[in-house]
């Protein structure tokens, strides 16, 4: 059966400003250690049998330097993430390297990997911001190392080469070589490295074009069916000098020994993407979340219909045997059958996108963000949207969402809070079994919330028992920054 390696990009965004030095706070709860994991869990970086949460704050004060951001990781346990104890990342660190600097913007993505192969998950994060060697804003990645303890040593695993490459902008990781041990993929200005060996910055290139100043959008999937991950990836721009728009996927090609694009599908732009199987057939599918049509020259669709781009719009190609991915394709939106709510101009549906089983069916299930959905006269309040997986995928035979399909806002019941204008809940979205009962939970981000000090809603099993995860509930400063806690999301 196919690999299923599924992580989700996460572009640089601005976030909750805070200040002072990586400390833990004090522990409220003692977590009992749950039953070992028979494979290491992808985001457990203490290892006591908890997913935990991690939080990328790429606005936040470090030492009143602005913008230079920290990762916030809420470690978990049997109640979830929040009652047990948080750890503050930044340069300031002892393990990490280098020192907070203005605009740093540390935290601008995240993702857990296990690079060195123990029981405990290693936390990469970028900071495109970093200026090196006096290159302004080069970029680079950094490797924290997992322990029992929480984190030891660090590595710095990406350094850019000029001004402005913007290193770390992006992240996603995965063995995309088939050698046991994990490689990354780095997002940069106008351009994707690759570093096959995070234990040193040693990157080489993937991809370069023009990318309108944007973050790429990457996630990770065997859509070729060879066993091993590849690289989805999603950009475009507009009249710089040209506009464009693809999607373009790359596997490892071991002959040649670097990873090649296999298959592309221009003109239509997305601003997520999410990798799963949908209708359980064993092959890996991809979600395009808010898929649209950038490039106008004459290709048919290549979101799927337009009426059904309206509000966004979400894509599906679906994977299947000898290399046939993409032929077989779903496109839906708010005002198709079945859909909860109506779609409307400016609702960003899909601008988020995760992936996971959440009730054990054998097929996966997909939540799209809508962090541009009003409730009531509430603008930009935002929602959250479970579509449940079937033996079609996401529709039904008559096309219309599966039984089971439902919406969220902070107005429905087992919520906390109440939804506010500008809270945009649903802006970044995340799976991660944080209460160890063999469930993935949701964490569905809101960084406008509370002025926009943000916060990250835990839904355990995606299911309305909401807990929340926010600046104050973690003792931590909050912020007037346009977008805060919760805007970057580490899976």
């Amino acid at each position: 059966m196919p690999l299923h390696a599924r992580t989700l990009a996460l572009a640089a965004a601005t976030a909750l400003a805070a200040t002072g030095l990586s400390l833990p706070l004090a522990v409220t709860a003692s977590a009992a250690p749950a039953a070992p994991a028979a494979v290491p869990l992808a985001s457990d970086f203490d290892g006591d049998g908890y997913e935990d949460l991690f939080v990328g704050v790429p606005s936040g004060s470090v030492g009143g330097k602005a913008k230079a951001g920290y990762v916030s990781v809420v470690f978990g346990g049997p109640d979830g993430p929040g009652p047990h104890s948080v750890r503050r990342i930044t340069q300031a660190t002892v393990e990490v390297p280098g020192t907070p600097e203005a605009g740093d913007r540390f935290g601008g993505s995240v993702a857990a990997a296990h690079v060195d192969d123990d029981q405990y998950a290693d936390l990469v994060i970028g900071a495109p911001g970093e200026d090196i060697d006096g290159k302004a804003d080069a970029g680079s990645v950094t490797v924290l190392y997992g322990t029992g303890d929480g984190f030891a040593v660090a590595n710095t695993a990406g350094r850019g080469e000029k001004a402005g490459d913007a290193y770390g902008n992006a992240l996603v990781a995965a063995d995309f070589t088939g050698d046991t041990d994990v490689d990354l993929a780095i997002g940069g200005k106008d351009k994707v490295v690759a570093n096959f060996n995070p234990l040193a910055a040693d990157t080489q290139p993937l991809m370069a074009d023009r990318m309108g100043g944007r973050a790429p959008v990457m996630a990770t999937g065997d859509f070729d069916t060879d066993g091993l991950p590849d690289l989805a990836l999603a950009y475009y721009t507009k009249n710089q000098p040209y506009t464009q728009s693809h999607l373009r996927l790359y596997g490892w090609n071991k002959d040649e020994g670097s990873m090649a694009n296999f298959w592309n599908n221009s003109n239509g732009a997305a601003n997520a993407l999410a990798s799963g199987d949908f209708d359980g057939d064993g092959y890996d599918d991809l979600a395009l979340g808010n898929c649209r049509e950038i490039a106008d020259e004459n290709i048919d669709d290549p979101c799927g219909p337009e009426k059904l781009t309206k509000g966004g719009g979400v894509h599906i190609r679906f994977g299947g045997p000898n290399g046939s991915f993409g032929w077989e394709q779903q496109t839906f939106n708010q005002d198709t059958a079945g859909m909860p709510g109506v779609a409307e101009t400016g609702d960003g549906f899909g601008d988020a996108l995760a992936a996971a089983d959440i009730d054990g069916d054998g097929h996966d299930d997909l939540i799209a963000g809508a962090p541009g959905e009003a409730v009531g006269s509430l603008a930009k309040a935002g929602g959250v949207t479970v579509l449940k997986g079937g033996e079609m995928g996401l529709l039904d035979p008559a096309g219309a969402a599966n039984p089971g399909t439902r919406a969220y806002t902070q107005n429905s019941p087992g919520i906390p809070g109440v939804a506010e204008t500008g809270d945009l809940f649903g802006a970044a979205l995340a799976f991660g079994d944080h209460d160890g009962d063999g469930v993935p939970d949701l964490s569905a981000a809101a960084p406008g919330e509370d002025s926009a000090s943000g916060g990250v809603w835990d839904l355990p099993g995606a299911a309305p028992e909401a807990t929340a995860v926010t600046p104050k509930s973690l003792g931590q400063p909050a912020s007037l920054d346009p977008e805060a806690y919760g805007a970057v999301l580490g899976h």
